[in-house]
């Protein structure tokens, strides 16, 4: 018999690892999407040598499973960060570091692979003739990206912008794993006093369900907004 007491309790207790799980989300997004963008731009012109990172970057994440690349991570960054400071004789206390900061480096490593080939994708829906035309009219490169091609490129992205982003609040439920304070590790915590796993799973559950319909619903609204860019490109 499920506990129905302990259910809805342990809602609110889930519910209050929210503000974590999106704030995670947000600074990883910050942090992957000018990287994604730029190596997807590398991508796109073929640079030499960072076209091949950017490649085995990818293959890489897409490769190996998110767990295995957080507990890679996290167990090589303290080590990393504990050397450098080594060298230069900085006094900090390296394993005391907040599981959060580590969260937001492992999930921007994450997403920014992720979001390569979305704006690679996106970006080679938009004929190459609208750069020219940019440039006929006297606006640099990096001013006919902004006004021109980033606009337009985005309603391609939104759709799979938004499957990355769901993707990346889903994910932040593994933080659990690195000791971060979030939906799933409170409700699991609660759960550990009378063994109410059933109970929390579900509670976590429909906090993840809650917040991912409402992301997807935020994204809709954006893609109206953004839809008069793809009048203009039609």
């Amino acid at each position: 018999m499920l506990d129905f007491e302990f259910l809805i309790d342990t809602f609110f207790v889930a519910l209050s690892g929210v503000p974590v799980a999106i704030l995670v989300t947000v600074v990883a997004l910050l942090i992957a999407m000018p990287i994604g963008f730029l190596l997807a731009m590398t991508r796109i012109n073929k640079i030499p040598v960072l076209n091949q990172i950017a490649k085995i970057y990818v293959s890489f994440v897409r490769g190996t499973p998110i767990i295995i690349q957080i507990f890679v991570l996290y167990s090589f960054l303290p080590i990393v960060i504990n050397m450098f400071f080594e060298k230069y004789n900085i006094d900090y206390p390296v394993y005391d570091i907040h599981p959060i900061w580590y969260a937001f480096v492992i999930f921007s490593f994450n997403t920014a692979a992720v979001l390569i080939e979305v704006f690679r994708s996106a970006l080679s829906t938009v004929d190459k003739g609208q750069l020219e035309a940019a440039h006929s009219v006297g606006l640099t490169t990096a001013q006919a990206y902004r006004r021109v091609i980033i606009p337009q490129a985005l309603v391609s992205a939104l759709p799979n912008l938004c499957t990355a982003t769901v993707n990346l609040i889903k994910a932040t439920s593994l933080g659990y794993a690195i000791s971060l304070q979030e939906i799933t590790l409170r409700a699991k915590v609660e759960a550990n006093f009378g063994y109410n796993y059933l109970e929390a799973y579900i509670d976590i559950f429909i906090v993840y369900l809650i917040l991912c319909i409402l992301v997807e619903q935020l994204f809709k609204y954006w893609e109206k907004r953004l839809s008069r860019y793809k009048v203009a490109s039609a």
